[in-house]
């Protein structure tokens, strides 16, 4: 049986200029794009007519998107939901442009010191209503596992997908966060697998939470990836997430004050090819083939 899978990359970790994204991507041999930061803009900032120029970029370099990385579903249930609805919309439109077949989305933020189990019936009726909005669109939505929102143990992603119980609803499996959120991601992939459509490449210690290079954290992507392929047959993508610096919308992205990363070195092409490099030792181990 061949194993081979498809490689894709958060870009705006090497930079905000899709042309640069592009360069650097070339010369990794990876054609696709977790599209999340492009041109100095969020992705949910991004106009129609902007979409259809960064479509015809990617056409004639022979790029693809792999998914959108929206922010979708991380704001506060208090927040407004009828507004964020409307960003939603234009995100689907924007993925119908860009023809991607994947959305990320988030189940939204908890309060400190609350009881996240108390909102789970207010977060189901959320993403069943995103479920639907999207149903006429060609387009999966994938929830991430992250810190801090309702879906953030495996416990509650099992719980959302089971219970949201749409065809368009999958989940998109983070090993770092679930490292961060202090579960072993080899015994959350067991529980959740039958409900994993897409895979993300981020990797993190146990100890101090502190992302790594793949395969040097806890999040035991090397068995995660033997399993996937050699006994699921996958062979779809995996979508490298570096987070090994500082870039562009990244305070926002973790729900923290910019002077909280501002120790951090900035991410560029340098660490990238470092995430990159790590990932593709552990295929070539195992002897899978990738594009």
């Amino acid at each position: 049986m061949s194993k081979h899978v498809l490689l894709s990359a958060f870009a705006d970790e090497i930079d905000m200029d899709l042309t640069t994204q592009m360069d650097v991507l070339d010369t990794h041999g990876i054609k696709h794009i977790e599209m999340r930061g492009v041109n100095g803009k969020n992705i949910s900032e991004v106009t129609v007519e902007e979409a259809v120029e960064i479509k015809n970029q990617l056409d004639a370099r022979g790029f693809k998107i792999s998914s959108l990385g929206s922010p979708v579903g991380k704001i506060y249930l208090k927040d407004d939901f009828e507004a964020h609805k409307a960003m939603f919309v234009h995100l689907l439109e924007v993925a119908k442009i860009l023809e991607s077949k994947y959305m990320r989305i988030f189940s939204f933020f908890m309060e400190k010191d609350t009881n996240h189990d108390d909102y789970a019936n207010e977060v189901i009726s959320h993403l069943k209503e995103l479920s639907a909005i999207a149903s006429p669109y060609d387009i999966t939505l994938l929830h991430e596992n992250e810190k801090d929102i309702y879906g953030d143990t495996s416990a509650r992603c099992l719980n959302l997908v089971e219970k949201v119980n749409c065809e368009n609803f999958k989940l998109v499996f983070d090993p770092a966060n679930f490292v961060q959120c202090g579960e072993n991601p080899f015994v959350t992939y067991s529980l959740l697998k039958d409900h994993v459509a897409y895979y993300h490449i981020k990797d993190a210690r146990s100890s101090d939470s502190v992302v790594v290079p793949a395969g040097e954290g806890d999040g035991q992507i090397s068995q995660i990836i033997k399993e996937l392929t050699s006994e699921r047959d996958y062979h779809g993508f995996l979508s490298l997430e570096p987070h090994l610096g500082n870039f562009a919308g990244f305070a926002a992205l973790e729900n923290i004050e910019e002077g909280e990363v501002e120790e951090l070195e900035q991410s560029d092409a340098g660490k990238f090819g470092i995430a990159v490099d790590a990932l593709k030792t552990i295929l070539s181990t195992q002897n899978i083939a990738h594009a």
